[in-house]
């Protein structure tokens, strides 16, 4: 599953280090060796000339020091590298790397998107103590945004319900899933986003698992809920089909393997 791995060690101030290792991205792309999809030597970052100020220390991992940085353009240094998306890189490299990856570009959009005030447009400054953006005229603090969002596997006996999302880039059958409003609790979310999209109401919400997502800032919070009453009634603005799956259905694949999903789905597929 997608996370920052174990022994990783956060750091906010940046350090001296000679061979520090850069996760550079240009939006939601990352540039890599296009031969080894390992990240570009020192010698490679150093030539793109990145402004000190685009530059955000990461952490240690293995003893290395890693670093983030993002740029306006594509560049690239030269035809050995490229820009490659995170998702396209699920399943190909090592999982604790692709976490380290997705801690770092959840970072560099919260600096490239934080250069400047909410409020008042002036120039944001990065304070020493903490991972915060604060504007030097009115004060306004601006923390790394963080999403948080629901996802529900509903059981009905020895069965659970599936759905093809319309708006997923994987076109696979999963759980359900919906982001937080403002001024709810997660379960709440659970309860309404279940009823606006299959038209279900469940009970016996118990917690899963939770994942960050960075795609581009989501906290993935996991439950498991039991089927209450209703019929399913579908929101085509958000879902393309659902139904009921059990031990004697043939299983969708599952979802994209590094995802919590695909452990939810998995915990409750029936054995073979």
């Amino acid at each position: 599953m997608l996370s920052t791995p174990a022994t990783f060690e956060p750091l906010i101030l940046p350090q001296a280090d000679d061979h520090p290792r850069t996760f550079v991205f240009h939006r939601g792309e990352l540039l890599l060796n296009n031969a080894t999809l390992g990240l570009p030597a020192p010698a490679v970052v150093a030539a793109l000339s990145i402004a000190p100020e685009r530059i955000h220390a990461l952490g240690r991992w293995e003893g290395v020091y890693y670093q983030l940085a993002w740029l306006d353009a594509p560049v690239a240094p030269d035809a050995q590298h490229g820009y490659h998306g995170l998702r396209a890189l699920f399943g190909i490299v090592d999982d604790g790397f692709l976490g380290l990856a997705g801690r770092a570009f959840q970072l560099a959009e919260w600096a490239r998107t934080h250069r400047y005030c909410g409020v008042c447009a002036t120039p944001m400054a990065l304070l020493t103590g903490e991972r915060c953006m604060r504007c030097p005229q009115c004060g306004m603090l601006a923390y790394p945004r963080i999403s948080p969002a629901m996802m529900v596997l509903i059981r009905k006996g020895d069965a659970v319900l599936l759905a093809l999302h319309t708006k997923s880039p994987f076109k696979r059958y999963t759980a359900l899933a919906g982001f937080v409003e403002a001024g709810e609790s997660i379960e709440e979310a659970v309860h309404r986003e279940v009823y606006e999209e299959v038209g279900l109401r469940v009970h016996n919400l118990q917690y899963f698992a939770s994942q960050s997502w960075p795609f581009p800032h989501s906290l993935m919070v996991a439950f498991t809920a039991d089927y209450l009453d209703g019929e399913i009634r579908l929101d085509p603005n958000e879902i393309a089909e659902a139904r009921w799956f059990g031990p004697g259905d043939e299983w969708p694949e599952l979802p994209v393997q590094v995802s919590v999903a695909a452990r939810l789905v998995a915990a409750h597929r029936p054995a073979a």
